[in-house]
């Protein structure tokens, strides 16, 4: 009985540190795209716009941070 403990304990831990690299990946890779796509738009202030209530450039945020956040799932 001990060594199944152990076990199910061992699959628990691997579980939780995969699930806190994916967790950090996500955010690094997140935060990494919204530089990228600030630093290609130059012209436009997106998060003065989305203050202004300019829905179109909040869902070009949404759609940018959906497709980042599926291609993350899927490598993850």
């Amino acid at each position: 009985m001990s060594s199944e403990l152990t076990m199910t304990l061992f699959q628990m831990g691997k579980s939780l540190l995969w699930a806190l690299t994916a967790a950090v990946s996500f955010a690094f890779s997140m935060g990494l795209a919204i530089k990228v796509f600030d630093w290609m738009s130059k012209d436009i202030n997106e998060w003065e716009e989305i203050r202004k209530g300019n829905l179109g450039v909040a869902l070009i945020f949404v759609a940018m941070i959906l497709s980042v956040g599926l291609v993350l799932y899927k490598v993850l």
